[in-house]
């Protein structure tokens, strides 16, 4: 009955109850608003019509039907069952009245007139303003994550980028490093720079091409989470909650795929196949076959701690647990830092050690300047003229920088850095060289150094351009 009603206080113009029902000399009755709006789109001076009878009227004169108006005001004051706990919106159905309800199952308006209400039985229905604060909640949570992903993407790019730049510059430094190599040898050893190159070649192509795909893809998926943040963006700008409520189905399947993780793997370049020493290397392998003769390199007694005990020839070293042996003080002599030096020193050349350590938990090596402090506890930093490498907690090895620089050992310790004109060699893992930040004075005299706190075996080998391969077995603590 209360739809029959409501059927006779509809306005044929907006399919609406009446707002200020009037008439003008015919039987039918329009909102003043709807009947204005229709006369303003008739000729300027022309005659008006009623839009159902057709009849026209000259200058009809609009009259206000008291009556009606509060036949429509007590109607809409009326607790209909479907509009009980509907709160009143300011939009109205195209076809209807105003919308009360939304369903977010759905994504869409729900109108009582226009939908059944079993459409919309086992759904989640709820008001225009929870539903406002609720799809605007979401649409928040998924800007952030849009945003989030942006950002990370935006990182992966970057760094792609340097790596990409760190490869290429990798790359060229390479090529020059095994150019210079191999033209300190001699005519025969041309096809073996040429294999090496080739397969830097390939090996440079392959990550390139590999950073350059993912580069491609994320900055595809970056474009997706941009135009997903610009769709968001764009829907939450509407001021008007029918506005923006309207266009959340289609907004969410705009959306879709607009998301993505940012996952950034990447081999990495495979700096450790041409790191190490080429010509101590390519020598070994070259003359595996032939014995080469040793020459010594022996430790400086002068400047061992009291705890070490040396062989009578200097090339072992212990650590005596027990006691401090009752040596002669001496200004080279280390008097707290267990340590040793080598007994020859050097100012220029490049120089290499193959070191075999047995299995302890802890050790130092490196070079040292030859002016370096002996006495007192000592910083063993490049700034203090020490340039070592320490292997610490069982199998942590760490470049002794300010601060230390953990290095990533992915193979055995075999690599020394070369300091042109200088020539600091350092024994460090191959797979992640550093130049260390400060260089002695090229006239300075440096001599390997060794300090350690537990028994250890090792074996020293320095190479020259003019020297062969040189094994001496260390005893070092």
């Amino acid at each position: 009955m209360a739809c029959c009603l409501k059927d006779e206080l509809l306005c044929s113009i907006c399919l609406s109850i009446y707002q200020d029902p009037v008439s003008f000399g015919c039987e039918h009755y329009f909102c003043r608003k709807c009947i204005t709006e229709h006369w303003s789109r008739q000729e300027p001076h022309g005659v008006r019509d009623c839009p159902e009878c057709r009849r026209t009227f000259a200058d009809p004169l609009l009259s206000p039907s008291l009556k009606l108006s509060n036949i429509v005001e007590r109607y809409s004051a009326f607790p209909l069952d479907a509009i009980l706990n509907a709160q009143r919106s300011s939009y109205p159905c195209k076809d209807h009245e105003k919308v009360k309800l939304f369903c977010l199952s759905d994504k869409s308006l729900v109108c009582f007139f226009c939908d059944e209400p079993a459409l919309h039985e086992q759904h989640q229905v709820t008001t225009i303003d929870e539903a406002y604060e609720e799809i605007q909640r979401e649409m928040k949570e998924q800007l952030a994550t849009l945003q989030d992903s942006e950002k990370g993407h935006t990182e992966a790019l970057q760094l792609l980028q340097r790596q990409l730049t760190e490869t290429k510059s990798s790359a060229k430094g390479l090529r020059a490093t095994i150019g210079e190599a191999f033209e300190r040898l001699q005519r025969f050893l041309r096809e073996r720079q040429k294999a090496m190159l080739e397969e830097l070649e390939t090996d440079t192509a392959r990550t390139l091409s590999d950073i350059e795909h993912k580069i491609q893809r994320f900055s595809q998926q970056l474009r997706d989470v941009k135009e997903g943040i610009g769709i968001l963006q764009e829907r939450l700008n509407e001021t008007g909650r029918h506005d923006f409520l309207e266009g959340v189905a289609l907004t969410s399947e705009r959306i879709k795929g607009k998301i993505h993780e940012t996952n950034l793997t990447y081999e990495d370049f495979p700096t450790s196949k041409y790191m190490g020493p080429l010509q101590y290397t390519i020598w070994k392998s070259l003359f595996q076959d032939i014995s080469p003769v040793p020459a010594a390199l022996t430790l400086d007694p002068i400047t061992a701690h009291q705890r070490l005990i040396l062989s009578d020839d200097c090339t072992i070293v212990a650590y005596g647990n027990l006691h401090p042996q009752p040596l002669q003080d001496s200004p080279r002599r280390f008097d707290v830092e267990v340590s040793v030096l080598g007994a020859e020193g050097f100012g220029s050349g490049v120089h290499y050690w193959e070191v075999m350590v047995s299995e302890k938990t802890q050790w130092m090596i490196g070079v040292a300047n030859e002016t370096v402090s002996r006495k007192g506890s000592i910083q063993i930093q490049p700034s203090r003229g020490f340039y070592c490498v320490v292997m610490h907690d069982g199998n942590q090895y760490s470049a002794c920088t300010e601060p230390w620089t953990r290095l990533n050992v992915k193979s055995k310790l075999e690599k020394g850095e070369d300091f042109p004109g200088q020539a600091l060699p350092l024994l460090q893992p191959w797979a992640e060289p550093r130049q260390w930040q400060e260089r002695p004075a090229a006239e300075n005299q440096h001599r390997a150094s060794i300090r350690a706190t537990h028994r250890v075996t090792l074996q020293i080998g320095l190479l020259t351009s003019t020297l062969p391969e040189v094994r001496i077995p260390t005893m070092m603590t």
